[in-house]
Formats: C-alpha cells, structure tokens, sequence
C-alpha cells in the first residue's frame, strides 16, 4: 500500500480527509508522471523521498486541524455573552436540522439558562432549546397548561415547564426494559419523580403539584392519555422503539393524546449520508429524507397541520464538521453514527380535527 493511501485509509475525519486526499494526489502524480530518471533505483529513491516529505506534512496539518477543534468551543465561536431575562423573539421553528445559526441566537441562550445548562455547540442542547422555543412561540408554556413527555430520561425540561406554570405527565419506560436497553447504567433513564427534581428551576413545592410521573411504552401508548393534553413532546427517543416504522407510528400516537389544536414536538436522527441507505435496528434507526417527507404528507392526509419542512444544513465549518467516536463534547452538531453522517431534526405537528 502507498503512503498517500495508507495515510487516506487510517484518518477518517472528513474534513481532515479533504486535506489529506489534495496532498495525496500530489504524491499519485509524483509516484505516476515524474520525468524518467537516469536509472530506477534513482527514481524510487526520488519517489520514496517525496512521499516522505508529504507524509511529514500532512501529520502537520492533521495537528493543525486538530488543535483547531480543540478550540471551537462556544464561547470562542459565539462569544460570551449574557442571556436575555425574557423569551426574545426568534424566527419562527420549523421542521428543521440543527445547525449553528440557532446557537446565536439570543432565544438559545435565554433557554440554556432557564435550564440551567451553560452553552455549548452541542445537537443535545439544541434539542432542548427547539422543543422549548418551539412551545414557547405557539403560546403553550403558560400557566394552566397540560403536558406530556415521552422517554425523558433526566431531562430538565419537566421541571421548567412546571415552574412556568404547566401540568405535566412525565413518562420513560418501565426498569427491566431500561436495564436491557443500557439506559440505566448510563445515567440516562427516569426510574420516578426524583429523578427529574431539579430545585434549581423550579421550587420543590412547584414541582410536586405540578408533575406526576408514569412509566409507558412507547409503543402502546395507554387509552387513558387520549386527548387529555395541550403539547406533548420527546427528545430523541423515538429511534429506539425497534423500526423506523415504529417510531413514525409513535409520532402518529403521540398525536392522538393531544387536543384539537395541542401541539407535538419531537426530535431524531436525521441521515445526511444518504436518502437511500440507512442504519436501522431493534435499538437504533436512522430516518432519511425520504421517511420525514412521507411522515409529513401522511400527517396533512390525516387532517393535522405540520410546519414547513427546511433541510437547510448550515454553511459554517462548525456545520460541515463531522465528530467521530469518542465524540467530543463540542463542536457536536454532527456525528458519525453507524457509518452515517447524521444530526438532529426536529419536527412539530399541530393536531387538526
């Protein structure tokens, strides 16, 4: 094996690929076009010298664009600037990937700090703050309203919403499933209402009259839920439930505990690699393209308003950049899952009649 193609087989990083494949076609055209030499032993001893050299360069630049990440933290991206007392306004959510612009904005950082999470370039926080953003703009985080959560795991999310004034009902799946899932051990599963106490967002007291907790399946969502809510929501959980199929038929039940007019806010993966292939398991499924187009006509059939969908991907090198295991804690808007490229997408539905 070549040195240029040893060197493009072992760094994986796509934009670090870009650098290495130019300065690789450059040791292809030296090893394939140099001029013929006085004897061959001349010419490999050229060629080796050279390919040397390029393989010394591109371990500089792989340690440049290395320490160049290094350094992409929030506040050297965005700044460090003070969040706002009061929701600001902010362009309107739709069906969306995450992508840097929102991370600007002076609605991010308001949400950040209402749940108590210091900004970061990360897909996670992004997800907390378009569910929030998301209920916020279409007036449902006010006082009296009622709420569902899916899969919460510890989120902050019950704990806000109970301290503007909502009711909520907050859901995870049952021990033995979240044991054999790995929820457990990772610190990731809800197994009562302590869990998602937090009384640095909202006051004990608030909180143990505002939410109550059940353990659900998502799966098989219980009658007693139909129709009873203003907003439900869940945040990157429905590509767990076993299919692709499984997890669209969710988003089609969640709908259904709401009232007319209540809304649905959901996040997942979203492929970027591909609108053909995907990555699809009993415990992880990519959705593409195709799957969020078919999910939105079958919702518009069905008489439900949806957003307008924008697969805009962001054009900043923050966007472009891809994270691989083990996965940084930012930059992380996007990651390789699976052998895909993928971020979060966020969906919201309104239920019609």
């Amino acid at each position: 094996m070549g040195v240029a193609r040893m060197i493009r087989a072992k760094l994986i990083d796509p934009i670090i690929d870009q650098i290495v494949n130019r300065v690789g076609d450059r040791v292809s055209q030296l090893l394939d076009n140099h001029s013929s030499p006085p004897s061959k032993a001349q010419k490999d001893s050229g060629a080796e010298l050279n390919a040397a050299e390029t393989a010394k360069q591109d371990r500089a630049l792989v340690a440049r664009q290395q320490a160049k990440m290094e350094s992409m933290s929030y506040a050297k991206v965005i700044g460090e600037l003070t969040p706002p007392q009061h929701p600001p306004t902010a362009p309107r959510r739709r069906w969306e990937l995450c992508k840097q612009a929102d991370f600007s904005l002076d609605a991010y950082r308001y949400w950040s700090s209402a749940i108590r999470l210091a900004p970061a370039l990360h897909r996670k926080h992004w997800e907390f703050f378009y569910i929030c953003q998301a209920l916020h703009e279409r007036g449902f985080l006010d006082k009296g309203r009622t709420g569902l959560g899916f899969g919460v795991g510890r989120e902050p999310l019950p704990a806000l919403f109970a301290s503007l004034g909502c009711t909520i009902v907050a859901t995870d799946q049952a021990p033995d499933g979240a044991m054999s899932g790995g929820w457990q051990q990772t610190g990731q599963h809800a197994d009562g209402l302590n869990a998602l106490e937090r009384p640095d967002i909202c006051a004990s007291t608030v909180f143990r009259d505002s939410v109550s907790f059940e353990y659900v399946d998502m799966n098989d969502i219980p009658a007693h839920f139909a129709h009873r809510f203003d907003f439900c929501w869940s945040a990157c959980s429905l590509e767990h439930l076993g299919s692709l199929e499984h997890g669209l038929r969710f988003i089609a039940s969640s709908i259904e505990t709401l009232k007319i007019g209540g809304v649905a806010v959901h996040t997942t993966e979203f492929n970027l690699s591909s609108d053909a292939d995907t990555f699809e398991s009993r415990d992880l499924s990519i959705y593409r393209r195709s799957d969020v187009e078919t999910l939105l006509n079958k919702l518009e059939q069905a008489g439900h308003h949806v957003e307008p969908l924008d697969l805009n991907t962001g054009t900043t090198f923050i966007d472009r950049y891809i994270d691989l295991p083990p996965y940084r804690n930012e930059p992380h808007l996007r990651l390789r899952l699976e052998g895909y490229d993928c971020t979060s997408i966020g969906l919201i539905i309104t239920r019609g009649r």
